[in-house]
């Protein structure tokens, strides 16, 4: 299975249409088995889109845009760049200052460079 097939709607989709953190409608909520999950928020009235990510016990970031497509040329960067994030960050979650924790932290400032 591809990691394309892999994410599916959050939730059973139960979310869309709900405002979400940044206080937007929340159009579009997938999540992965690898613990990650996009969801992108749009307030028209504001030109306002949010596109939230996170990694299970890593990560939460969070994008703004002002129109639709760049949200959505952000959403389908974003993706597959998470699910490679986080095939390399340690499955037991951040350990102190053990080494393998050092490491993600440089992966993860690198991916949040990336995606300012």
């Amino acid at each position: 299975m591809s990691d394309e097939q892999s994410w599916r709607p959050a939730e059973g989709g139960s979310t869309l249409g709900l405002e979400g953190a940044e206080g937007g409608t929340i159009v579009r909520d997938e999540e992965h088995p690898a613990g990650l999950r996009l969801t992108l928020e749009e307030d028209l009235s504001r030109s306002f889109h949010a596109l939230t990510c996170g990694i299970s016990g890593w990560l939460v970031h969070r994008r703004y845009f002002g129109s639709e497509p760049e949200a959505a040329a952000a959403w389908d960067e974003m993706k597959p760049a998470l699910v490679e994030l986080a095939m390399q960050l340690p499955a037991a979650g951040p350990k102190g200052l053990d080494p393998a924790t050092r490491e993600a932290g440089v992966k993860l400032g690198a991916f949040l460079a990336r995606f300012p």
